[in-house]
């Protein structure tokens, strides 16, 4: 690696530099602004007025972000495991609403997905910790899909069975005008959101309601469980393993020099 795309590589993408740590305040500082610019935009008073002077600075702020995009793409050994990232595709699409703008006007209001790139705070802050933790969250929702598919596929035979049994009960006399309509009762029903735009009127019907809050009740816990058990899981697997500060990946196994991911040099 030159030494030029090790510069710009440590100044973008380090924050134990001095001049890497400022660049990411500037950087926080203006993704606010830009953000703060798109909404004041959406104000009908504020567009008439100073319109011309908010489009402008979108602009700016696009092509600020562009330029960053390409950087952290020329810097890296390997751009596509930056472009396929987290923040690669958030900073993507922080860009794309803007030029997308000059054909379909209207979709720059779309720019306000900037707010995720705030989440690079953490960093800055040396508050990588909760990153880590929120890895941690997203392998155990992962690990677990397959165990949610099963309890949501059980739950939407429940309620498929239970809306059909409503709907011969009640009828349409009551709301329950179609069986599509009942299993959406159910649905709300079980979750205990409650509407309350179709209840039931007899007293088998407001028996049947009952015992399915009861049920959406009984198993709530059970997804949350679930997640936990891989949450634990997850923990204790990647408990020395260290971060990756290009591709956000915290897989690294202690004493690693380069990513496996990126093929970054790992900052000591």
């Amino acid at each position: 690696m030159s030494r030029l795309r090790q510069n710009i590589k440590t100044i973008i993408f380090g924050t134990d530099t001095r001049a890497g740590k400022l660049f990411d305040e500037i950087l926080i500082v203006v993704i606010i602004l830009s953000i703060i610019t798109v909404l004041i935009d959406s104000v009908s008073d504020y567009h008439q007025q100073y319109g011309q002077i908010l489009y402008f600075a979108e602009w700016v702020f696009t092509i600020i972000f562009t330029i960053e995009y390409f950087l952290r793409m020329y810097c890296i050994r390997r751009s596509l495991s930056y472009v396929f990232s987290f923040y690669g595709v958030v900073d993507l699409l922080s860009v794309i609403p803007t030029y997308l703008s000059v054909l379909l006007p209207g979709t720059e209001v779309l720019s306000v997905i900037r707010i995720l790139r705030v989440l690079r705070i953490f960093r800055i802050l040396k508050l990588v910790q909760y990153m880590n933790e929120a890895n941690h969250l997203a392998e155990a929702l992962i690990a677990s899909k397959r165990k949610i598919f099963i309890f949501l596929f059980a739950v939407m035979n429940i309620v498929m069975v239970l809306g059909s049994i409503m709907y011969l009960i009640e009828g349409e006399a009551a709301g329950y005008t179609s069986i599509p309509k009942s299993v959406y009762w159910a649905i709300v029903t079980l979750t205990t959101v409650g509407y309350g735009d179709i209840a039931p009127l007899t007293p088998l019907g407001q028996a049947i309601s009952a015992m399915i809050m009861l049920i959406g009740y009984s198993i709530i816990a059970v997804p949350t469980g679930i997640v936990t058990t891989e949450l634990v899981f997850s923990k204790s697997n990647n408990k020395n393993n260290i971060f990756c500060d290009v591709c956000e990946k915290n897989d690294l196994e202690k004493g690693s020099l380069f990513c496996s991911h990126c093929g970054a040099k790992i900052d000591k």
